[in-house]
């Protein structure tokens, strides 16, 4: 229908022309004199242009976008250029160039730089190039470029859009973060440790039978003369370092923080040699096993730029959903900007069964806790959980009283 109503406009543009030739001339040969001919001849001109301009089509207008590269991280600038050809040397009085783009990229634009005004005349090759200076996170689309030109009097316009597909990947801003493993559980309390050991030689809480693969130390030489049965000693066992992240997906206006952190803590995590499981239940629940290496951060980090605050259920309801993670032989932690008693008492259940627990408390960078989240915070510290306040913009000091 909207392409029914252009047609018909152009047609009664194209009418209208026709009209102020016949009446210039008109006019010009009952009249006469210098004046009305005059008038016709500095018409005719612009009428014939309009003509010519009415027969030009802009299907024959090609674009190439260049980008320097389709991944970064928020905050980057990134500069696009347009290279546009013609087919033809139609003289051009103007033309208007406008890349289209995603609606995020349009909020995060300062300026209108991707809107140009040329002239053209009779170049065939002509390009642009703006400055997209905060990229956000996300993955954007640029869908195709707009161009509009036309006649000095308005009377003939030709507008088009031409396709030209690109894609961006912008990864979450992250910071630099030293990352310190959480304290290891034993039954008699916690204790914090460089090593990634799965096993304490140094405390024998039992014997048991020997199994191929233990060490000739082992042996419990008093339990084997006993048994007369090789009889090794059983260690405590403690938890990895290996990590298991559940980030809150509510809306709330911290939200970019949260994922900015989560970036963070992974990145750090992984380079400090351990591994990392990740789950997010937005629209779609989404859930990775724990792994480590730079494909397996690639991979979240990929998902953490698509990731969007639009959870249905808040992060209690998908701790109590989640059964999996009771079997998890890893910390748990949780990314998330509300503290409630709920998630207190859903994250102590969790650490009676499974053990540690550290719940990331996000802030704006100059925001404090309520009252009700310090008593909150106390309450779940008597409870064995660790609850750790991170503000946006100080990630590197959240485990800096954390000892190695």
């Amino acid at each position: 229908m909207k392409q029914l109503l252009n047609t018909l406009k152009g047609v009664w543009k194209l009418i209208v022309l026709f009209l102020l030739i016949l009446f210039t001339f008109s006019y010009a040969m009952f009249q006469g004199g210098f004046v009305s001919w005059f008038l016709f001849y500095s018409f005719v001109p612009f009428a014939l242009y309009a003509l010519g301009l009415s027969f030009y089509s802009l299907n024959g207008v090609k674009v190439e976008r260049i980008l320097p590269k389709t991944e970064y991280n928020a905050g980057e600038q990134a500069v696009i250029a347009l290279k546009i050809s013609r087919g033809s040397a139609f003289p051009l009085l103007y033309l208007v160039i406008e890349d289209e783009m995603s609606e995020q990229l349009l909020h995060a634009r300062k300026s209108n730089e991707a809107k140009r005004f040329l002239f053209p005349g009779f170049q065939k090759e002509m390009s642009i190039q703006y400055k997209i200076n905060s990229l956000p996170r996300g993955e954007h689309i640029f869908a195709s470029v707009r161009f509009k030109t036309g006649d000095l009097l308005g009377l003939v316009e030709k507008e088009r859009q031409a396709p030209a597909e690109s894609r961006m990947i912008v990864y979450p801003a992250y910071e630099e973060i030293i990352y310190k493993p959480m304290a290891h559980h034993y039954e008699q309390g916690m204790t914090a440790s460089k090593e990634r050991v799965q096993r304490d030689t140094s405390m024998a809480i039992g014997i048991r039978e020997y199994q191929p693969g233990d060490r000739f130390s082992w042996i419990n030489w008093k339990a084997t003369a006993k048994r007369n049965d090789i009889m090794t000693k059983e260690f405590e066992q403690r938890q990895s370092h290996d990590v298991y992240i559940l980030m809150d997906c509510a809306a709330d206006s911290r939200f970019e923080a949260i994922v900015s952190f989560t970036a963070s803590i992974v990145r750090a995590i992984l380079r400090k040699g351990a591994q990392v499981g990740f789950l997010t239940s937005a629209a779609a629940r989404t859930a990775f096993p724990i792994r480590g290496g730079e494909a397996h951060q690639l991979q979240l980090f990929h998902h953490l730029a698509k990731i969007k605050d639009d959870s249905a259920a808040s992060v209690d309801r998908v701790l109590e959903a989640e059964h999996f993670l009771l079997q998890q032989n890893s910390q748990l932690m949780i990314v998330t900007a509300q503290l409630t008693k709920v998630l207190i008492e859903k994250a102590g259940f969790f650490t009676s069964k499974n053990g540690a627990m550290t719940i990331f408390l996000i802030k704006n960078e100059h925001e404090s806790p309520s009252g009700d989240e310090l008593l909150l915070k106390a309450s779940a510290n008597a409870r064995g959980i660790r609850v750790i306040l991170v503000h946006n913009g100080h990630f590197a000091d959240v485990f800096s009283g954390v000892g190695m």
